[in-house]
């Protein structure tokens, strides 16, 4: 089935995604690695000063003690964060082009207005040009 140029843009504002997190979107590659290993690195650590802690005699009120910090919860794991369609991304650039003074408010706005109907989106207004 051939798609029209249209239909092929649309599809792109959809399933294309951009990296908003604010790093080069190839370093990831690394630092979600890295990320999850230090997460995993600090549970076995917090685990390992309690089980330290609780050598010696083994009386039944320290242990008690300690099973309940093991038991308690642990901090939050790593999470990576999804990347972001390539129509709320241009979407985004325009908005932050006025805010910034780049951009003219009304011409911006049909811009977005373009994009959110390629998207499918509902549509804002025009504002009126005067």
């Amino acid at each position: 089935m051939r798609r029209s140029p249209q239909e092929k843009k649309r599809l792109s504002f959809e399933k294309d995604c951009r990296n908003t997190y604010g790093e080069n979107a190839g370093s990831s590659r690394k630092n979600v690695p890295r990320s999850r290993k230090r997460a995993h690195r600090a549970e076995r650590r917090r685990v390992d000063l309690l089980l330290h802690a609780a050598t010696g005699s083994p009386d039944r009120e320290n242990a008690d003690h300690v099973e309940q910090l093991l038991a308690a919860r642990r901090p939050p794991a790593f999470r990576k964060v999804p990347d972001v369609p390539l129509g709320v991304v241009v979407e985004g650039q325009l908005r932050r082009r006025v805010r910034a003074g780049i951009d003219h408010e009304t011409r911006a706005a049909v811009r977005v207005r373009r994009v959110r109907v390629r998207r499918r989106v509902p549509v804002d207004p025009v504002p009126d040009a005067g």
